[in-house]
C-alpha cells in the first residue's frame, strides 16, 4: 500500500519560518487538505530568537484560523534529564503546549522525567519512542 502525502518545504536556506508555514497553510486550505504537520525541529529554549520565531510561526497560524494550532507537541529527548524541565516550561510559555513526546526511551534512564513534566504543566504524553526500527 502507498500513501502520497504532499510536501512544501522553505525554497531557500534561511527562509523566514513563518512565511513558510503561512504558505503550507494557504496551500493546504486550497487543496482540501485535513492536516498540517510544521515541524520546527532544532529549537532549544535558550535562543530566544528561535523561540520569538515560534511565536510567531503561532501568531501566523492563528490569525489563518482563530482555533489553530489544534495541538502544539514538544518532543523531548529522552537523554535530556532535568534540563528538559526547563525546556517544557519555556516552551509552553511561548507556544501553549499541548501534549509532549519523548524519544530514546530505551537509551537511558532519564526518560522519567517525562511524567514530572507532565504532571508539573498539567499536559498529556502523547507518544514515546523507543530505538530506531
Amino acid at each position: 500500500m502507498s500513501v502520497t502525502i504532499p510536501l512544501v518545504v522553505a525554497q531557500d536556506t534561511g527562509a523566514d519560518a513563518a512565511s513558510v508555514i503561512f504558505d503550507a497553510y494557504q496551500s493546504a486550505q486550497a487543496k482540501n487538505i485535513d492536516i498540517l504537520i510544521a515541524d520546527t525541529a532544532g529549537r532549544l529554549h535558550t535562543q530566544g530568537s528561535l523561540m520569538q520565531e515560534l511565536e510567531k510561526i503561532k501568531r501566523v497560524i492563528t490569525k489563518q484560523n482563530e482555533n489553530a494550532p489544534h495541538e502544539v507537541m514538544l518532543v523531548l529527548d529522552g537523554g535530556a534529564g532535568q534540563n528538559a524541565i526547563n525546556q517544557a516550561k519555556e516552551f509552553n510559555k511561548a507556544v501553549k503546549l499541548s501534549g509532549i513526546s519523548i524519544t530514546k526511551l530505551d537509551g537511558t534512564a532519564k526518560g522519567g522525567i517525562v511524567f514530572a513534566i507532565a504532571d508539573e504543566l498539567k499536559l498529556p504524553i502523547r507518544y514515546i519512542g523507543v530505538g530506531e526500527g
